[in-house]
């Protein structure tokens, strides 16, 4: 199917503006921010989608562990809409475009389609999930996991945040537990646009990736167990050193992506107690991050790093526990929406190519109740999770232009 008729025009310099303002929040150096979910920032990122998304005449709904829904009806309320957005949560090191780049381009689409003054058969949801990064609580992806049905509202509010905060306590402080049941809203297809966060785009001088889907995500974090001495009265052979044992599997993750071809592993976290200079680590914890596009090699994987894990425990002469933080198996994105994706950087002549996404993100989720696909913008020097994430402006209005495309497209729609 090729996209019959260009979409209206999204106003950029207030896109661009937008995203100033986000970034105003609790900016890093150099264009960076940090909004922790369920943090005052994140609070004040919130609040700023709400009053853009009701100054635009959009019905904000907001359901029970703070996703949040800004909808232009449609012209058919029988129809299942369009929807289409990201998150507003960053990482500790944030930078400007991941997550809010995706709201605030689809809230330009929805305002743009609004100021048309043409109603199209479907009306076009802007969401804007909760805690989609996991920096604050795990898993990630959890406020779009919870609208699908992958994760109960009382599980989720159960939560413990790294700073021993629960879920559910950190969303009634900022005032965003919303009275809509989770899932209320089912699309009958999802976009999300992102910055790639990868060098593929950028390397190969592209404007636009078609994201065929999303690689699979093991989160796992291994505690030993050791004693605490004295770093200097203690002799080698006599001590039973937690932080020796993280140490050591660290170490080995590297040679296990040469083992498992196209393996991604990183020891993101090492935590020692009682964490001092002189003293033997007595606890040592340390974050296993494993991404595959095939689920049998995650699994092996896996396996292997547990294997690992008991002979550095070993090793050292300590114990281990291991806990599993977040498992999502390899997801792909809908064959259709692909090619629309395709069709329509096509029609705008703009250069592209299909990759697998590296990082998770909510169309993942949203793929197991509706259909879902992705665009990407190119990063540069595919830097980000840090606070020098940059895309060059005229590929961010590039990749927009292809998203409303797609969305006045399926919005024109009035059969599945």
């Amino acid at each position: 199917m090729s996209v019959e008729t260009l979409a209206p025009a999204v106003d950029m310099d207030v896109l661009h503006g937008r995203l100033d303002a986000l970034v105003a929040i609790n900016p890093l150096p150099p264009d960076g921010a940090c909004r922790l979910a369920l943090t005052a920032e994140d609070r004040a990122g919130r609040d700023q989608f709400a009053a853009w998304a009701q100054a635009a005449g959009l019905a904000l709904s907001v359901d029970a562990v703070g996703n949040m829904f800004a909808s232009l009806h449609g012209a058919r309320p029988d129809l299942e809409p369009v929807m289409s957005g990201s998150h507003l949560d960053t990482v500790a090191t944030g930078g400007r475009f991941d997550g809010a780049l995706g709201v605030v381009a689809a809230l330009g689409v929805a305002e743009a389609m609004k100021a048309s003054g043409k109603t199209l058969p479907r009306g076009l949801v802007v969401a804007a999930f909760t805690n989609e990064e996991g920096a604050r609580f795990q898993p990630d992806m959890l406020g779009s996991l919870v609208h699908v049905g992958g994760l109960s509202v009382s599980e989720a509010r159960d939560t413990v945040g790294v700073d021993g905060i629960c879920l559910g306590d950190a969303l009634d402080e900022i005032g965003y537990a919303g009275p809509m049941p989770p899932g209320a809203i089912t699309p009958s297809a999802f976009i999300e646009l992102h910055v790639e966060q990868g060098p593929i785009l950028d390397a190969e001088g592209l404007t636009i990736g078609v994201v065929e889907g999303v690689q699979g995500i093991s989160w796992q974090e291994v505690t030993f167990e050791g004693e605490a001495n004295h770093a200097g009265a203690t002799p080698m052979r006599l001590r039973q050193d937690a932080g020796r044992a993280a140490l050591a599997l660290g170490d080995t993750l590297n040679a296990l992506t040469a083992q498992i071809d196209g393996l991604l592993a990183t020891a993101g976290r090492i935590v020692m107690v009682p964490n001092l200079i002189n003293v033997i680590p007595q606890r040592a914890t340390i974050t296993v991050d494993l991404r595959h596009p095939d689920d049998a090699a995650l699994q092996k994987a896996e396996d292997c790093v547990g294997a690992l894990a008991r002979e550095a425990a070993q090793a050292a002469g300590v114990s281990h526990a291991t806990r599993q933080l977040a498992r999502f198996s390899p997801v792909p994105f809908d064959a259709g929406l692909q090619e629309r994706i395709a069709l329509a950087a096509e029609a705008r002549g703009l250069p592209m190519r299909r990759l697998i996404s590296g990082a998770g993100h909510d169309a993942q989720m949203l793929a197991r109740t509706s259909k879902s696909a992705m665009i990407f913008a190119p990063s540069i020097d595919g830097i980000s999770h840090n606070p020098a994430e940059a895309t060059h402006r005229e590929d961010i209005e590039k990749a927009v232009s292809v998203l409303g495309d797609v969305l006045w497209d399926l919005c024109c729609e009035e059969s599945d």
